[in-house]
């Protein structure tokens, strides 16, 4: 995973295997809450499984403000990058 493209669209196998949202609706600018339909337990299991991902130590704090699918790939990318 070295760019956002790889990094969306491992976000939208990881959504659609643990949330059952359908892989179409995994765009940029879909809101985690509203439109993808996650709760706070949801964001949290999606944190680990993200850390898991990229090997890194996620922080409670990159992911608070959080709202879009293109704010995750954001952060994800900016933990690979280092």
């Amino acid at each position: 995973m070295h760019d956002r493209a790889e990094i969306l669209s491992e976000l939208r196998t990881i959504l659609a295997e643990m949330f059952e949202v359908p892989p179409e609706a995994v765009t940029p600018d879909a809101g985690l809450y509203d439109e993808l339909d996650l709760d706070s337990i949801d964001a949290i299991d999606l944190m680990v499984k993200l850390q898991d991902m990229t090997g890194k130590k996620v922080q409670p704090e990159d992911f608070k403000s959080a709202r879009t699918v293109e704010d995750v790939v954001e952060t994800v990318y900016q933990l690979v990058r280092g």
